[in-house]
C-alpha cells in the first residue's frame, strides 16, 4: 500500500484485496486495518461496519454500472443503441465477475447476507438499482424512438443483466468467455427484441 495515499483509499485498498483473496465472510476488519497500515479504530471513523465497506469496495473499486447508465439516461440517442447496450453489457460484465468472488460467501452464511442486506437498505441501495438504472435508460430510448413502443423494458434489463450475472457464476475463470465478444453477442441478440 502507498503510504502517502489517505487513509480511507488505503482501507478501500486493503479491503479490495484482502475480500478478492479470501472472501467477504474471511476478511475481518483487524485484517483489512492491518494491510492499511491503520488501526481498526481508524477504519470505523471512515466506515460504520464492514458490511458499509463491502459497499463501498463494489460502488468504488469494481467497474462502475451506475453513472454510465445514469449518463445514457440522461441524453438518449447517444451513440448507436447496439454500441450502448455493448458497453452496459461489457461493464455489467465485468462488475459480476469481479464482485462475484468477493460476495459468494454472503450466501452461504445466513446472518452475513441479513446484515449486508439491512446495510444496503440504510445506504439506499442494493442489487436492483442497475436493473431499474438499465430500465430507466431503455424507456428513454423508447420514448426517443430507438425502442420499439411495446418492447417491455423491464424484461430486457433483467435479461441483460442477469446474463452477465450468470456469466460470472456459471464459468470457472479458464474457460470464462471474455466479456468483450460475449456483451457484443449478447447486445445484438437483445437489440432483435428491442427493435
Amino acid at each position: 500500500m502507498q503510504s502517502g495515499k489517505p487513509a480511507r483509499e488505503r482501507i478501500l485498498d486493503a479491503a479490495h484485496e484482502l475480500m478478492l483473496t479470501v472472501g467477504l465472510s474471511r476478511a475481518t476488519t483487524k485484517e483489512i486495518a492491518k494491510g492499511a497500515g491503520c488501526s481498526e479504530a481508524a477504519l470505523y471513523k471512515h466506515f460504520a461496519s464492514k458490511e458499509e465497506l463491502f459497499i463501498r469496495v463494489l460502488t468504488e473499486r469494481l467497474p462502475r454500472l451506475a453513472p454510465l447508465l445514469s449518463s445514457l439516461t440522461a441524453e438518449p440517442g447517444r451513440g448507436t443503441l447496439e454500441e450502448n447496450l455493448t458497453e452496459i453489457a461489457r461493464e455489467a460484465a465485468l462488475f459480476y465477475e469481479q464482485s462475484f468472488p468477493i460476495a459468494a460467501s454472503l450466501y452461504a452464511e445466513t446472518q452475513l447476507k441479513r446484515r449486508h442486506d439491512e446495510a444496503m437498505r440504510e445506504m439506499g441501495t442494493g442489487p436492483h438499482l442497475p436493473i431499474e438504472g438499465l430500465d430507466a435508460y431503455l424507456r428513454a430510448e423508447q420514448a426517443a424512438g430507438r425502442v420499439r413502443a411495446d418492447a417491455d423494458t423491464f424484461a430486457a434489463a433483467s435479461l441483460l443483466l442477469g446474463a452477465c450475472a450468470q456469466r460470472a457464476f456459471a464459468y470457472d475463470a479458464a474457460v470464462l468467455p471474455e466479456a468483450e465478444p460475449f456483451a457484443a453477442r449478447l447486445a445484438r441478440t437483445l437489440l432483435a427484441a428491442l427493435r
